[in-house]
């Protein structure tokens, strides 16, 4: 085995120019509590997609040198002021073999075996993780199986708990057809839950009906906001997770939620009493969020995030549902990748172009021990 390790890492410049390229370190030695950890897959999530990028368009990604350089737009470098001229790691989990462990029992316990691991720094051939950040996989667990271990599934189950915590019975899902959505609809299924999906467009419609869902809206139909309105008033969903971000789409799911709510309630000036709550979780549409309030006086629009939600529910809670995602990582939480890259073609423009934007069905794995 070589001493080195391959890792890639991304600036920001003053000059708001992003760029990526790979460096050749010593393979970090394991503390007390840490593995080493020999990475054989690591996804490219959307949220990877800022520290690895910055926001640079995709359009203006090329070859310079050994690097690859984009442009960042807009405001994008003093939202990276914290980081300009640092040589940044990324790539958030992963899965590899413990081929070094620290001294305390549950690092040695590690050694040797596949790991799921969240680190921030998996885009490399060896990634140093703490070991309450490292699940043990069962031996027929393959690498790619337990790449996606920790985001996907974890979010997933986040906002269902989410959803439980607040006191609401269904919920409702942008961008539906992605591989998270996938997975949320699978939970649902299993859990009992009434889930509307959203999605852009029809043969996404019929995927996610193909795998048992029963409310669907295409929001390119004519009808989508019809439909989303009955599929609310029967579903009585009432907190919606959005992917999207920016563009009308929270502000119309808040008004088809007091539509629904209002169904067959009398005339009140102040709207209906009950709380219609959207997080806004990704950020597929970068444009303003416009908000009309045309839905009463009980609503609320807020951020979810994952790192915070794990914190609400604590150990207990992060450990059940660790426990739920190994038992069912072939299955309910099974991840699906269009395309298998190596360190090396992460810094192919064209190759780069195709990962830049977060597409349905069109998810990357980065295989680190492979070559161009």
């Amino acid at each position: 085995m070589s001493n080195n390790s391959t890792m890639l890492r991304s600036t920001v410049t003053d000059d708001g120019v992003v760029r990526l390229t790979l460096i050749e370190e010593p393979i970090p030695e394991a503390g007390p509590d840490e593995v080493v950890v020999a990475v054989e897959a690591s996804p490219i999530n959307p949220s990877d997609l800022g520290m690895l990028l910055a926001g640079a368009k995709p359009e203006s990604l090329s070859s310079h040198g050994d690097a690859l350089v984009g442009q960042l737009g807009g405001g994008a470098v003093a939202a990276n002021a914290a980081r300009l001229g640092q040589a940044m790691p990324a790539g958030n989990e992963g899965s590899g073999i413990v081929v070094a462990a620290g001294a305390s029992g549950a690092a040695q316990a590690l050694m040797g075996k596949r790991v799921a691991a969240l680190s921030g720094a998996m885009y490399a051939t060896h990634s140093r993780v703490s070991t309450a950040m490292c699940v043990e996989m069962p031996e027929s667990v393959t690498a790619e199986q337990a790449a996606s271990c920790f985001v996907n599934p974890l979010t997933a189950l986040g906002m269902t708990e989410t959803m439980r915590m607040e006191g609401h019975t269904a919920l409702v899902h942008t961008a539906a057809a992605s591989n998270l959505g996938q997975m949320l609809q699978r939970i649902c299924l299993d859990d009992g839950i009434a889930l509307v999906n959203i999605v852009r467009r029809e043969e996404q419609a019929e995927l996610l009906r193909s795998q048992g869902a029963e409310w669907v809206v295409d929001w390119s139909a004519d009808s989508s906001r019809d439909d989303l309105t009955d599929a609310l008033a029967a579903t009585g969903a009432t907190i919606a997770f959005d992917a999207i971000g920016g563009g009308q789409q929270v502000d119309t799911i808040l008004g088809c939620m007091e539509a629904a709510a209002s169904r067959g309630a009398g005339f009140s000036r102040y709207g209906s009493d009950t709380h219609k709550q959207v997080y806004i979780y990704g950020g597929l549409d970068r444009s303003p969020t416009p908000l009309t309030r045309t839905y009463g006086m009980s609503w609320g629009v807020g951020g979810w995030l994952l790192t915070p939600f794990l914190g609400r529910i604590g150990l207990e809670g992060i450990v059940r549902l660790r426990e739920r995602v190994t038992a069912e990582i072939t299955t309910t939480f099974a991840s699906h990748y269009a395309e298998t890259i190596s360190l090396e073609e992460m810094l192919d423009p064209e190759v780069a172009r195709r990962y830049a934007v977060p597409t349905t069905g069109e998810k990357r794995l980065v295989t680190p021990g492979k070559h161009a």
